[in-house]
C-alpha cells in the first residue's frame, strides 16, 4: 500500500459513492432494507452472503451493520471500486473481497466458499447482455445453498406501461437536474474526481482500461429486461420459486428461492 493510500479516508469515499448512486436512485436505502428483510425472513440473522458485483461494498456494509453474525464475500472486477471496498473494510474481519470477472466461466472457483445462504446484487447486472445474464443465473444457482436466496435489484421497467415509463423518466430527469444544480455528482463527475485522487489514480486508470472512461460516454453494452423475464430465467436456472418482492416505476427486485 502506498503512503497516500494508507492515509486515505476510505469511509469518505464510500459515502461519496453512496451519494452519487442516490442521485440516480433516491429509494436506494429502501431497496437495501427490503433486500435484507428478505434475507432474514428466508435464511435467518446470521447469513453467509455473497455480494455479487459488489462495487465499493454497499450491500456488505449494510448487511454487516444489521447482522452481527453475518459474513460477506464481495466479488467484482473493478479495481478502483475494490480499492475503496478493501480500504473501507480493512478493519472488518467479517468481510473479504475477490477480484473476478462474472463473464469468466470459472469465476466461482475464486470464491472462498462453495455455497452461500444469500447472493445479493443491486444496480449492477444490467451491465450484462441477456445471454450473459442467463448463464450467470445458472452459475448463481450453483452457489446458493438449498433453501437459500438470491436477490437482484436493478432496472426492470415494465414494457406494458409505456406512458407511465415515459412520465417517470421525465420526472426523474427533472429531479436529477435540480440536484445537479445544487452540487450533486453524477456518474461521470464522480469518476473524474476519483481519477484526480492520488490514492485512486492508478486503480481508476486500470478501471478505464477495462470498462472505458465515463467522461467519453463509455458504458458496458448491457440489456434491460422485465421482472417477468428475470423470474422466468431464474426458475429455468434451477430456483424453485422466483418473483418480484419490491418495485418502483422503473426498477424492481426479483427474488429466487433455491
Amino acid at each position: 500500500m502506498t503512503d497516500s493510500a494508507a492515509v486515505t479516508d476510505w469511509q469518505a469515499w464510500q459515502r461519496s459513492w453512496d451519494r452519487q448512486q442516490e442521485w440516480y436512485l433516491p429509494d436506494r436505502e429502501e431497496r437495501f432494507r427490503v433486500m435484507l428483510d428478505a434475507v432474514e425472513a428466508v435464511v435467518g440473522p446470521e447469513p453467509r452472503i455473497l455480494d455479487l458485483a459488489c462495487g465499493t461494498g454497499s450491500i456488505s456494509d449494510r448487511a454487516l451493520r444489521r447482522f452481527p453474525g453475518a459474513t460477506t464475500t464481495g466479488v467484482d472486477l473493478d479495481p478502483a471500486l475494490l480499492t475503496i471496498a478493501r480500504g473501507h473494510f480493512a478493519a472488518e474481519p467479517r468481510a473479504e473481497f475477490v477480484t473476478a470477472d462474472l463473464r469468466d466461466p470459472g469465476w466461482t472457483e475464486r470464491l472462498p466458499h462453495r455455497a452461500y445462504d444469500a447472493v445479493l446484487t443491486a444496480t449492477a447486472l444490467h451491465w450484462l447482455r441477456s445471454d450473459e445474464l442467463r448463464v450467470l443465473y445458472g452459475q448463481v444457482a450453483g452457489v446458493v445453498r438449498e433453501g437459500g436466496v438470491f436477490l437482484n435489484a436493478d432496472h426492470m421497467p415494465d414494457p406494458a406501461t409505456p406512458r407511465l415509463n415515459a412520465a417517470d423518466h421525465a420526472y426523474q430527469k427533472a429531479r436529477q437536474a435540480r440536484a445537479k444544480a445544487e452540487g450533486a455528482q453524477d456518474w461521470a463527475d464522480w469518476w473524474q474526481t476519483a481519477a484526480r485522487d492520488e490514492a485512486l489514480a492508478g486503480p481508476v486508470a486500470e478501471r478505464f482500461a477495462i470498462f472505458g472512461n465515463p467522461a467519453n460516454g463509455d458504458h458496458a453494452d448491457g440489456e434491460i429486461q422485465s421482472v417477468a423475464w428475470h423470474a422466468e430465467t431464474l426458475r429455468a436456472a434451477g430456483f424453485g420459486e422466483a418473483r418480484a418482492v419490491w418495485c418502483s416505476p422503473s426498477d424492481a427486485m426479483v427474488l429466487g428461492l433455491k
